[in-house]
């Protein structure tokens, strides 16, 4: 069961998978960590709460950031990020289909005292343009479909009302997972798999 109060993210983990509250948790060896970047986003006024089963950060009624662990590292990372200057160019991406840089990752719970004066200034940054309404602009490009999803979306309507129904970004998530499998066989299953979670509205890693 995913958390709703944000201490028990530093105390016990996400919820997310059976490791939650356990000494195997991926929050356990970032605590000292994590705590020191909480006390710096809650130092520049920002409000903490709980997204995700994640600590979320928050000003001006917008996301400025979230933090989460991982067993090799933990991270903070910026929810509007392409607006972010980055001069240090610290900021690594989430993922290889990621559109920007967002992430400030730690590998050593050290890092944030470190880091402690780029961090401000980031955050700060994302502040402003939270309080002035910036948003970044949207890449509103999308990859070409399979054609078993083609094939698949023309013979089931409410599959197909659904998909078109999603943002780009989770119509985008579905292309990516399925043209990475070389198969066609291993597509079309995949397809069948993914139904209930397009008509759901979610993307194809969410749960």
């Amino acid at each position: 069961m995913m958390i709703t109060e944000v201490e028990d993210f530093f105390t016990r983990g996400c919820g997310r998978c059976d490791r939650f509250d356990t000494p195997d948790c991926s929050t356990r060896p970032w605590e000292p960590g994590l705590r020191a970047l909480r006390e710096i986003c809650l130092d520049l006024g920002l409000e903490e709460t709980v997204k995700w089963a994640h600590p979320c950060y928050m000003h001006a009624r917008r996301n400025i950031a979230v933090m989460g662990a991982f067993r090799s590292d933990f991270r903070l990372s910026f929810m509007n990020a392409a607006l972010l200057k980055d001069p240090e160019t610290l900021l690594e991406q989430q993922g290889p289909n990621s559109q920007h840089p967002s992430m400030l990752r730690f590998t050593a719970n050290g890092d944030v005292e470190t880091l402690a004066p780029v961090i401000r200034a980031y955050l700060r940054e994302a502040m402003a343009y939270a309080e002035q309404g910036l948003k970044a602009p949207r890449d509103e490009s999308e990859p070409d479909l399979p054609s078993e999803l083609s094939e698949a979306l023309d013979a089931d309507p409410e599959l197909a009302e659904a998909f078109h129904d999603l943002t780009p970004g989770r119509r985008k998530s579905y292309v990516l997972n399925l043209n990475a499998a070389k198969q066609a066989e291993t597509r079309v299953k995949r397809i069948a798999r993914f139904r209930e979670k397009i008509i759901a509205g979610k993307g194809a890693m969410e749960r």
